[in-house]
């Protein structure tokens, strides 16, 4: 039998086409490296103007307390008008309110600290839907990188309080707990906001991974507290911020 010449190269050829296809759709490919083939790794000096700004901002507040929830709630929201409450009564004491600087929660804490001539500060992100800067900001700084900006987030306050919220918001929690729990950061308060809807995840923590698969010790389901209401909040995080700041 006669092989055909051409049956190798016409496979070569077909295997390079395949191949050029398969890098074309490669994540290191498409993400890495910029359309016109520059390095990606030239991104670092817009990386770093961001951190050089971002904690030059930092240094400019005085004692403040990061508001973070879903982007989704509107005014006339439960959480969302008692957001506004709580970074109001806060602002009257001289604290700076610190939010993502987006809609929904990040606007109601900035509205209620911007309505009593507090300082309202966003931290907000590029997004391709959902987020831009609320006008309700007496300090601002946009990022284009998730990572630059939640470093300055995770360094901007002496006490975090969570709204419910949907990845981002969860992303952002287990985030700052777990550089409590590693001490990467000082240990800070944090505070879940909203009984009903916090319970069934600390439930879930302390059931499966506590006491099932033990992938987390006791002392760390303590390093939160779960409060249901404007007062409740309010006593709670001055209480705590009496001990360090001299609220």
């Amino acid at each position: 039998m006669i092989k055909n010449p051409f049956s190798r190269t016409s496979k070569a050829s077909g295997s390079k086409t395949k191949q050029k296809k398969t890098e074309e759709n490669c994540r290191v490919v498409s993400e890495l490296l910029r359309p016109n083939g520059v390095d990606q790794s030239w991104r670092v000096f817009s990386i770093l103007s961001e951190f050089v700004s971002g904690f030059n901002l930092l240094r400019k507040l005085g004692p403040a307390i990061t508001f973070w929830g879903s982007a989704r709630l509107r005014p006339g929201d439960k959480f969302y008008n008692e957001a506004e409450e709580l970074a109001a009564r806060l602002s009257k004491k001289g604290l700076t309110i610190v939010t993502g600087g987006g809609g929904g929660i990040m606007e109601a804490g900035n509205v209620g600290a911007y309505k009593v001539g507090g300082q309202s500060v966003g931290l907000n992100i590029r997004l391709p839907m959902e987020q831009k800067l609320n006008p309700y900001t007496t300090m601002s700084q946009t990022f284009d990188h998730f990572f630059a900006r939640k470093v300055m987030l995770a360094f901007s306050s002496e006490v975090y309080i969570y709204y419910p919220g949907g990845y981002g918001t969860l992303d952002e929690l287990f985030e700052i707990l777990t550089l409590i729990q590693t001490e990467k950061i000082s240990s800070v308060p944090v505070f879940l906001y909203g009984k009903k809807f916090w319970t069934p995840l600390v439930e879930w923590m302390k059931k499966e991974l506590l006491e099932k698969y033990k992938t987390i010790d006791l002392q760390d389901l303590e390093l939160f507290q779960i409060v249901d209401s404007v007062d409740e909040a309010e006593e709670k995080v001055l209480s705590k911020l009496k001990v360090v700041c001299e609220i």
